[in-house]
């Protein structure tokens, strides 16, 4: 039986979370600590899926009745927040831990909802990393994501290397590390989790590389750096600095000729994405202090478009068909989606009543415009030689 471990979660002025935004703000952990942390709903649901997660995990490795495990269930899906979803990708994150586990030829240690202590590297730092498994000089940290907004990747993920440093100073005495693996597993996002492995010795001298940054961090210096990493900041919606960047022309005005470039055209989408998405977080936040009374010159809250709804739309129904109303009137029939049947049926059940059989087509999406950054390859409605007189054969192509 693999050896458990658990702490309860915390937060650290400068958190393996928010370590993306302050390794490049370094000032911003200060000014977020002076801000309310309010926690959205999706965080909430996040937490939720987490204490889900964390439940199947320790049915899976310690002693716990049928009885128990599925009172604390029951309790987990009958919360308000809950979604079908949340069951089957909770699932998905306990398979990959025990992929990993059954590739041991020896029971590895295991480490759930542990906290990890990277004060070395950052000031006061410390967190809770998900999932630890040690065995055979590997050392695994798993990361359970429940978004989907932001996509998450493994690579140069500056949240679970953290994790990772606290991991290999608390087990140092005790296991012998040569590998680190580091996973996010988001099944919102990747229908595969997302996995990066590097040395030990390149962890630690990549912990070694941050610290001044850390300390200017903790300390609050350095300049105020905007960007995408500004998401999710406690301050996204009144930093000036970001605000300024956001609204400023002055670099890209006047613009000559009197058409802009493609590379201009470029520049203006990438700076009204942030716009776009600072305004309505603004106008939320506006909102919310409008509702509390507060005064926002110029704008001021109002009751929205209503709806309706039945009393009771049994006895409204009833009544209808007692007035000579035909009941088919008042019903729609119509299938539900392939996303929402796929929610319904278990991922087994699906591919094997619906996938294989071939009852189900994948269709391509709409064209859309993405960073180039992004994973999917590239796509053109350019006319192709090859695509209407078909490719040459190989004796005129060496001709």
């Amino acid at each position: 039986m693999a050896q458990i471990a658990h702490a309860d979660r915390e937060h650290a002025l400068l958190s393996a979370s928010a370590a993306h935004r302050w390794l490049i703000c370094t000032p911003s952990a200060r000014l977020e600590d002076t801000l309310p942390d309010t926690e959205s709903e999706a965080a909430q649901k996040g937490e939720l899926a987490h204490e889900i997660a964390e439940l199947k995990l320790r049915k899976y490795n310690e002693p716990m009745g049928p009885r128990k495990f599925s009172n604390a269930l029951k309790k987990f899906k009958e919360h308000p927040l809950y979604e079908l979803d949340m069951d089957k990708h909770t699932d998905m994150y306990v398979d990959y831990i025990k992929s990993i586990v059954h590739g041991y030829s020896s029971p590895p240690y295991i480490a759930i909802e542990r906290k990890v202590d990277y004060g070395h590297i950052a000031p006061e730092g410390f967190g809770t990393s998900d999932c630890i498994i040690i065995g055979e000089k590997q050392l695994h940290i798993i990361d359970y994501k429940n978004g989907q907004g932001h996509a998450v990747e493994a690579e140069g993920n500056p949240q679970t290397m953290l994790y990772a440093l606290g991991a290999l100073r608390h087990y140092a005495m005790l296991y012998e590390i040569e590998t680190v693996h580091m996973t996010i597993v988001q099944p919102k996002v990747w229908s595969e989790p997302s996995t990066w492995s590097i040395s030990a010795a390149e962890l630690l001298a990549w912990g070694e590389s941050i610290k001044q940054t850390a300390q200017d961090a903790f300390e609050g210096k350095g300049e105020y750096t905007p960007g995408d990493h500004c998401g999710f900041c406690r301050a996204r919606n009144s930093c000036r600095v970001r605000v300024e960047k956001l609204l400023s022309v002055e670099d890209v005005a006047p613009m000559r000729p009197p058409l802009i470039t493609w590379a201009e055209a470029a520049d203006a989408l990438r700076r009204a994405e942030g716009l776009v998405s600072w305004y309505n977080s603004l106008k939320d936040a506006a909102l919310a202090e409008a509702l509390r009374g507060g005064e926002i010159p110029g704008f001021k809250a109002v009751e929205g478009r209503g709806s309706r709804e039945y009393v009771d739309i049994d006895k409204a129904f009833a009544h209808l068909t007692a007035n000579a109303i035909e009941e088919a009137l008042l019903y729609e029939r119509k299938p539900i989606t392939v996303a929402a049947l796929e929610k319904v049926l278990k991922a087994k059940q699906y591919r094997e009543l619906l996938e294989e059989p071939g009852h189900v087509k994948k269709l391509p999406g709409k064209p859309t415009l993405a960073s180039v950054d992004d994973k999917r390859p590239a796509i053109t409605n350019q006319v192709k030689p090859e695509d209407v007189f078909g490719a040459p054969a190989p004796e005129a192509a060496a001709d």
